[in-house]
């Protein structure tokens, strides 16, 4: 099943094969992970017509409240969602990737640190 994340600005990522989903507020932590499927940028409401269902908004009205009037949006699609089992916190997750703090568009990582973050949520 193919599950969609809506995002305003810049359209990330392209190259990529998995997606890590940095949960900003409650929780503060590395929820889970899913494998990328295709990143798709354009119109806001052709988007929502042919990918809207795969989104967690539950209706065209909260889509609409979300993008607060953006005439293009990016529709990042993904697979095989995983909740991890262990969330990884802020502070861990700096550690690990040996930085001070996250940058707010996202980033990438290589195959090799992913795989030991996967492996410390599980």
């Amino acid at each position: 099943m193919i599950h969609s994340y809506v995002k305003t600005g810049r359209a990330h990522p392209k190259n990529a094969t998995l997606i890590l989903f940095y949960v900003t507020k409650p929780m503060g932590q590395v929820a889970g992970y899913a494998e990328f499927v295709e990143l798709k940028a354009g119109n806001a409401l052709e988007l929502w017509a042919e990918h809207g269902e795969e989104s967690a908004l539950d209706s065209k009205g909260q889509y609409e409240a979300f993008i607060k009037g953006r005439e293009r949006v990016a529709f990042i699609r993904f697979e095989n969602l995983h909740e991890a089992t262990k969330p990884l916190s802020c502070s861990d997750l700096l550690m690990e990737l040996g930085k001070r703090r996250l940058a707010r568009a996202g980033f990438y990582i290589d195959k090799e640190t992913a795989e030991k973050l996967i492996a410390l949520m599980e």
